[in-house]
Formats: C-alpha cells, sequence, structure tokens
C-alpha cells in the first residue's frame, strides 16, 4: 500500500474507527458523519511515519495502557497543551487581517468564558426544543448496538506464544461495563472457538480513574519482531522446517484527552504488561500531549517528530523535523537527521523492512508533504547507503514488496529516459525494481547524463493495474508472498490476488471474483511477514459483517476454503429492504452514481422522508457497508437512505477528484444537488421530505446545501464542519488542507473561495431557511469548533433569534449542540456517540414528519 496513502487513509476514518479489519466497531458505525471507508492496509512490516490529516482525520492506530506515580508528574507537567486563541490559531500570512471583519472572532477562544458559556447555553436550547436524546428508543438501540456482545472483535496479530507456538492476537474492546475500553489478548485456537477466551492487558476505564483524566484510546505502534533484540523477543524468521516465532514485547501507546487529535505518547511492555516509566530503571519512551509521530528503529532508538520549541512544527501544526532519539536522553536534546519547511504540511521518516520477502531488503524512507498530495521521497537501503530523491512526480504514492518499489501515479506519467517510452495513465498502479530505481534516481540526482542513460536503459515497469472508464483502483494489502489488490467497478468493489514469482519475480494473477455486487470484501494478512494467511471480511449495506480465514496461496485451487469465525447478527430489521444503484446527471453533464435503500415497494408519490448523506473530497470514496445506526435511526421507521458518490471523492481515480478541487470545487456541490433534484424528480421524496447530512468536509458539502440549495430540502445536520472559508487555513489544522480548497490569503479568495464559504454566504433577505442542526465538539483539535459556533451564532442575530427579546423575526430555524469530548470523531464513548447519533436521526425525522417546532425560542 503506498507509505503516504496509506497514513491518509487512516487519517480520514473517525476517532471511533481503527482498521477496517481491526476494529470492534467500523463496520457497525455509521453514526459518526466523517465517511467509513475501507481500510488500505499496509504490509505489516512495515513502520510508516506521518503525513497530516484532512478535516475527516483520526490518527489512527491501535491499541490501550497503565501508570505509576512518576508518570502522574509527566501527565500534568507545564507541557501539557491548552487550546487556546494562540494555540488554535495559525498566522501564515501577516497581510491576511480578515479578523478585523468578523464580528464573530472571539468565538475561536476554544475555552474561552464567553465560548463556553455561549456552548453550554446553545446546548440548554436545543435539548429544551429537542428534547433529551438519552430518553428515546433510538438512543437505547443504538447503545445497545454499539456495546453489544455480539459484534466481532476484531484483532492484530503481534506474535507467537512461545510455549504453545499459537498466535496471540489483540483486540481493543468497547462495552457497558467498560465505556473506555479494554485492551486484551487471546490465541487464535480460543479466537476460533464460539466462547472466546480474553485476558485484559489494559484497562483504560481504570487508568482513567486513577488519573482523574478522561482518556481515549488513540491506538499504538508496536516495535516490530525483526527490529528487536532476539534474545528478548524471540523472533527468528520462518522456514520450510521451522515455524513462526517470536513476539511483539514493546508497544508505543497514544491517549488522547478527552477525544482530540493531540495525545501523550507513552511507551508499554508487553511481557509485564505494564507501562515502561520514563524515571524507571528501563527509562521508558514518553511525551507530553501533542501531534506527535513516533515509529521504532530499534529497539532503544525511535524516529519521532514532537513539539520540542520554536521551529519544530509546520504552519500546519504538524512535526516539521525527525530526531532520533535514543532511550534515557531527552528528546530536544537528540540529533535532527531530516526535516522540511515550515510552510510544508509535516515530514517524516519510517523503516520499511522487506527482508522477510525473496530480493526484499531493509529500507529507510525520509518524506516531506511539501502539500496534501505532493510528497518529496529520500530512500536508502539501510543503515549502509545515502538517501536518494527519488525520481518520480511529486503527487505519486511509493510503496514497497520484496524487491519491488511500487508506484500508484496520480496523474498521466510519461517513462521516457526513465527506462520506458510507455505513457502510464493516471490512478495506474506500476512496479519497478527498487535497485535498480534507487541507481537510476542517483544518476539522474548528479546530473550525469550518460550515467542516466544507462540506469534507465537497465529499469522495466510491470503493470498491475490500469483504470478504464468505470473502474478504479481503491488500495491493496499483502501476504508474504501475496499483494491483494482492492478495485472499483462503478463504485462496486472488487478484488484480485497477485502473486510474487518465483526468486521474487514479477507478480502474477492468479485469481478475483468478479465484482458486480453491491458489498464489501477486504483482505489483509493475517501475518504478511510469515506467510499466506488472509482474515477476509465481507458486509453490505443491509447485511451484517462476517469475517472468515482463508489461505490466500491456495485461492486458484480446488482446496482453496473459507472458514467462517465470527458474524455480526442483524442489528436491525432489513428484510425488506433492497438495494439499487441509480446515477443523477450534474449540471455540466456527469453522471453522479448514487446507492439507495429502501424497503421494497415504497409509494413513488413525494412522501417518503429521504435521508441524502455526501461527503465528496480528499479522494475518499464512499461504498457498501453494514451501517446499524443508520438501520436503527432512519430505515426502520421507513425513511429511504441514500448514499452520493458526488465528485471529490475517489471513486473514478485521480481525476474524479482532482476535476473539484480548490476553483472547480463547484462540482460536488452541483453533484449533490443533482442527485436531490433526481430524488425529487423520481418521486422518492419531495424537498419537505428531504434530508441532507455530512460532517467535517461533509459539513462544508451540507453548509453549502443550506445557503445554495435551501428549498432542495426540509432539514440539514452539519457535523463538526468548516464554513468559514477565509479564516480555515488559520484555524488548527486548516492550512494543511489548502492544496484542497485554495488559499485564502491569495487571489483564491476573490476569485472563487468566496463563493463557497457558507459563513459568507448567509442571504439575509430570506424569510425562510429549512430546519438546521450544526453539531461539533469542544475538543475538536482538527476543525475548529468555531466554524459551527460562528455559523450559528450569526444566523441567531441575522435572523433577530439574537436579540433575546422573545421573538424571532424570521422563520431560520438553527439548533447547535457542542459536546464537551469528543474531539473530531464527535464523541469520547458509545454513550456519547449514541447521544449525538440519535440527537440528529430524531432532528430530521421529526422535521420531515412536521413534529418539531419551526424556531427555536432563544
Amino acid at each position: 500500500m503506498p507509505i503516504i496513502a496509506r497514513e491518509r487513509m487512516l487519517l480520514r476514518l473517525p476517532s471511533s474507527s481503527l482498521f477496517l479489519l481491526h476494529s470492534s466497531r467500523l463496520l457497525l458505525s455509521a453514526s459518526s458523519l466523517i465517511p467509513i471507508t475501507r481500510s488500505k492496509l499496509l504490509p505489516a512490516a512495515a513502520v510508516f511515519f506521518s503525513s497530516a490529516a484532512p478535516p475527516t482525520a483520526a490518527f489512527a492506530a491501535s491499541s490501550p495502557p497503565f501508570i505509576t506515580t512518576s508518570s502522574r508528574s509527566f501527565l500534568h507537567s507545564s507541557q501539557t497543551t491548552k487550546m487556546s486563541a494562540s494555540a488554535a490559531t495559525n498566522d501564515i500570512n501577516v497581510n491576511n487581517n480578515h479578523e478585523e471583519d468578523d464580528p464573530y472572532i472571539y468565538l475561536e477562544e476554544v475555552e474561552s468564558e464567553t465560548s463556553i458559556a455561549f456552548a453550554k447555553h446553545a446546548n440548554e436550547l436545543c435539548l429544551k426544543q429537542l428534547g433529551d436524546p438519552s430518553d428515546t428508543e433510538t438512543y437505547r438501540r443504538v447503545l445497545a448496538a454499539l456495546e453489544s456482545d455480539e459484534r466481532i472483535p476484531h484483532v492484530n496479530l503481534l506474535g507467537y506464544d512461545a510455549a504453545s507456538g499459537d498466535m496471540l492476537l489483540y483486540n481493543f474492546w468497547k462495552d457497558s461495563k467498560n465505556p473506555k475500553g479494554l485492551w486484551r489478548k487471546t490465541t487464535l485456537t480460543s479466537y476460533q472457538s464460539p466462547t472466546t477466551e480474553w485476558t485484559t492487558v489494559l484497562d483504560l476505564d481504570e487508568l482513567a480513574k486513577k488519573e482523574e483524566i478522561s482518556w481515549v484510546w488513540k491506538g499504538y505502534t508496536p516495535l516490530p519482531r525483526s527490529l528487536d533484540d532476539p534474545e528478548i523477543s524471540g523472533y527468528k524468521p520462518s522456514s520450510d522446517s521451522n515455524p513462526p516465532q517470536g513476539r511483539v514485547t514493546r508497544v508505543l501507546i497514544n491517549l488522547s484527552r478527552g477525544g482530540a487529535d493531540a495525545s501523550y505518547l507513552r511507551e508499554f511492555d508487553l511481557l509485564t504488561e505494564s507501562f515502561v516509566e520514563p524515571e524507571g530503571e528501563e527509562m521508558g519512551f514518553a511525551l507530553p500531549e501533542g501531534k506527535t509521530r513516533a515509529k521504532y528503529k530499534s529497539r532503544d532508538v525511535l524516529l519521532v517528530g514532537a513539539d520540542t520549541g520554536e521551529g519544530s512544527m509546520t504552519t500546519s501544526g504538524y512535526p516539521r523535523t525527525v530526531r532520533e532519539w535514543t532511550r534515557g536522553t531527552k528528546v530536544e536534546d537528540a540529533p535532527i537527521v531530516f526535516e522540511g519547511e515550515a510552510t510544508d504540511v509535516s515530514c517524516g521518516q519510517y523503516i520499511y523492512d522487506e527482508t522477510h520477502r525473496e530480493g526484499g531488503a531493509m529500507y529507510e524512507v525520509q518524506s516531506r508533504a511539501i502539500s496534501f498530495y505532493n510528497s518529496l521521497y529520500f530512500v536508502r537501503k539501510a543503515p549502509t547507503e545515502d538517501f536518494v530523491k527519488l525520481a518520480i512526480a511529486l503527487n505519486t504514492e511509493v510503496s514497497f514488496f520484496g524487491r519491488w518499489m511500487i508506484f500508484h501515479l496520480k496523474a498521466d506519467w510519461e517513462a521516457n529516459g526513465n527506462g520506458s517510452d510507455k505513457m502510464f495513465k493516471s490512478g495506474s498502479l506500476i512496479y519497478v525494481d527498487a535497485q535498480a530505481f534507487l541507481a537510476f534516481s542517483k544518476a539522474k540526482e548528479d546530473g550525469n547524463e550518460d550515467v542516466v542513460k544507462t540506469a534507465a536503459s537497465s529499469l522495466e515497469y510491470h503493470v498491475l493495474f490500469e483504470p478504464t472508464a468505470t473502474t478504479s483502483y481503491a488500495g491493496y494489502s499483502t501476504t508474504k508472498n501475496y499483494l491483494i489488490l482492492y478495485m472499483l467497478d462503478d463504485v462496486k468493489e472488487q478484488l484480485q490476488f497477485f502473486k510474487v514469482g518465483d526468486a521474487g519475480g514479477p507478480f502474477t494473477l492468479v485469481c478475483g471474483d468478479e465484482g458486480g455486487q453491491i458489498q464489501s470484501a477486504s483482505a489483509s494478512g493475517v501475518d504478511s511477514k510469515e506467510n499466506d494467511s488472509i482474515w477476509f471480511t465481507t458486509s453490505s449495506y443491509t447485511q451484517p459483517s462476517t469475517l472468515h480465514m482463508a489461505d490466500a496461496s491456495k485461492c486458484a485451487t480446488d482446496d482453496y476454503i473459507v472458514r467462517k469465525l465470527k458474524s455480526l447478527p442483524h442489528m436491525y430489521d432489513s428484510s425488506e429492504l433492497e438495494v439499487t444503484q441509480h446515477f443523477a446527471t450534474s449540471k455540466d453533464g456527469t453522471k453522479i452514481p448514487y446507492f439507495m435503500i429502501a424497503k421494497k415497494g415504497i409509494p413513488m408519490n413525494g412522501t417518503t422522508p429521504t435521508l441524502l448523506y455526501g461527503y465528496g473530497g480528499f479522494e475518499i470514496s464512499l461504498g457498501p457497508r453494514y451501517a446499524t445506526t443508520v438501520g436503527i435511526g432512519w430505515l426502520e421507521r421507513g425513511g429511504v437512505y441514500v448514499e452520493a458518490n458526488i465528485r471529490g471523492g475517489g471513486e473514478y481515480g485521480p481525476q474524479w477528484h482532482q476535476s473539484a478541487l480548490k476553483e472547480n470545487r463547484n462540482k460536488c456541490y452541483e453533484d449533490f444537488i443533482a442527485v436531490g433534484e433526481h430524488l425529487v424528480a423520481t418521486k422518492v421524496c419531495s424537498p419537505s421530505t428531504l434530508a441532507c447530512r455530512g460532517g467535517s468536509n461533509g459539513g462544508l458539502l451540507t453548509g453549502n446545501m443550506l445557503v445554495q440549495a435551501p428549498d432542495l430540502f426540509g432539514a440539514i445536520h452539519i457535523a463538526v464542519p468548516l464554513l468559514d472559508m477565509q479564516r480555515y487555513h488559520k484555524l488548527l489544522a486548516g492550512a494543511s488542507w489548502m492544496a484542497e480548497y485554495g488559499n485564502p490569503d491569495t487571489d483564491d479568495w476573490s476569485n472563487f473561495l468566496h463563493r463557497y464559504s457558507p459563513y459568507h454566504n448567509i442571504d439575509e433577505s430570506r424569510e425562510k431557511y429549512p430546519h438546521v442542526l450544526v453539531t461539533t465538539s469542544t475538543r475538536d483539535d482538527r476543525v475548529h469548533p468555531a466554524h459551527a459556533r460562528k455559523m450559528v451564532k450569526k444566523m441567531w442575530d441575522l435572523s433577530g433569534a439574537g436579540d433575546n427579546d422573545g421573538k424571532t423575526k424570521k422563520d431560520w430555524p438553527v439548533f447547535y449542540y457542542e459536546n464537551i469530548e469528543g474531539g473530531h470523531g464527535g464523541a469520547a464513548d458509545s454513550k456519547q456517540e449514541a447521544f449525538m447519533t440519535s440527537l440528529a436521526y430524531d432532528f430530521m425525522w421529526r422535521t420531515l414528519t412536521n413534529t418539531l417546532p419551526s424556531s427555536p425560542s432563544l
């Protein structure tokens, strides 16, 4: 899986979600408005560093901790971050004086008395008008589903038991007894049984109680077995005569206060199942709250990007430098081994261990994300050679498999002069011998044309995937000898299995599914360093997820058996539902696909409450997955649910995304409107029975529906949104998204950005807007809560509702709720998630069925 793409993919997930195959709720939960997408699984041997987060991002990893007195002083030290106006804004351009024109800028002070008072008052008004969601049947059923013991406990392999040789599998689990969660372990033998026996490794609820901090699990980064001391880990590479041996002994755990992206880093020992204290004998690694990136280079050395003072972070709020931090020393004293520019999005360094595959090597990679989509790569065959700048286009994504370097192209690439006269299409996945390409890149870097020609002559490019008008690349995962390719054909998923050749030779397609079904199917290696076993998960909009286990090496034989391990039961009644795909025509004639889930034989008379969901950004594709909360909150009531695959996403490859960037952002809004109008034209619904919902970048989408197409919708839910596009780049991580939206400090503002800034396009002359619910989180340190706060306060004031005379001058029914915890995912635990989910679905349903008050009484 391409390195930067893998990181971006993880960062797009909601904080309540981890990997698709390694989360207890990803397929279950659709309550987060950040799109739930297929995780494109990086080979387990890779140790990657960070790119930056889009507005949908959550910094994924996967596991929990413990604490002693010595750690408490560290946790409550003066280095602890507090979000304030100074911390929450980034001064990128001193000539930008937008704040002079903004009377609501005071709401950007995240935790000021005025801001918190506004949020509390708005929350009280919201619940007074809409009622307490926790008293509803929707809440009770959603919470029961989120905490159900029948969920699939997806696992990660972290080695093998020394005595039995059985696989050691770890899982993070939340339920009613453990709302913050347990990190626990079992063996494969027990996992395959009907009643799995679990052993608790870390109880996050106990930790939170002991430390008096509302901890939210943000995952872990393991010390790879191959980089550990073999005397401690017991690691030995497997062979025909020797089974896999060794286990992961250390991890770096990330814990967040209240769900924010910024987290504390703490080292945890899996042998003693306790934290490695920084002040103890073993001098454990620990860092205070921040947007830190850390990976093991060896047992006693980290490659770390952290806020160590002036110049260490980019204007986007991510690490600008990488330090090689040795155990027992201060991180600020660690030597800087790589650095980018202040205006970069981020930079990182990581180890890519391919020594377990034929012809593979240990590669060390440095990357500078100079924008969200463009990166410079520097690679060396670790640790003896010099770093070489790769001779590839900036928007190319890079990964490794054995002897091969793999490129995912985001633009047409003419390889003439790179050993080929062929033009490779944008969206293709190609590969080339890594050592040969490094030699060629070194020659290009040195500028010796004769050497360049000689090096180029040894290059031979191979194509794994080339897109067509309807197909696109959607990622890959790996086993030891297989690459499993995900592709979309008109947004319907297919898998193809490629086997690496003998002695690490070129790949051969050995099997694959025919596709065409509206469902999700994912596969990932159980232990991609040692074998070809895979976890295989299937689901659809109406069919719960099922986890299987199989052997990829037998996929083309009669011996191929897919063993069912776990299955989620039906969490709502879908017996009368059908899923269909349709196409609407956008303003410029482009066909826009959408999926519709509805009861068979619904009356086509415009009366059915219909919910339209979309995202349309950052090359994220929407697709079939079991959505429990949609089923409980909407479909069981008789509503229709629609997902629109609008431009800005990745459903048809890079061009589908790139066609809606910056000055063309209007395309995704026109697409969404076209789908809504198609639903009305076909009499699925009418404007009074059509709602739309979106979060994060999708909140910008639904915010624009409010100001661009208010007469098309009866209700709109805008969650954790971007809304002020004049100042978004000055708020938290906003600067990292300028490659998507544009730079307000340039002519971009007057040329196009102002047209899709909802905050600046409220029509004061309108007497009526549709019912609107705006939700956010105080602890969201990715998309600033001020976007939501300022929009709501401005609408209240312009409507006359803010005059405090008890009378609403205009019919602008705007409701607002700000969750104190939750980060960008919107909720810190299952109860909060059920609360926010129920609030949204009940608001939309009651609005479309005419059982809500017309305007909030302030």
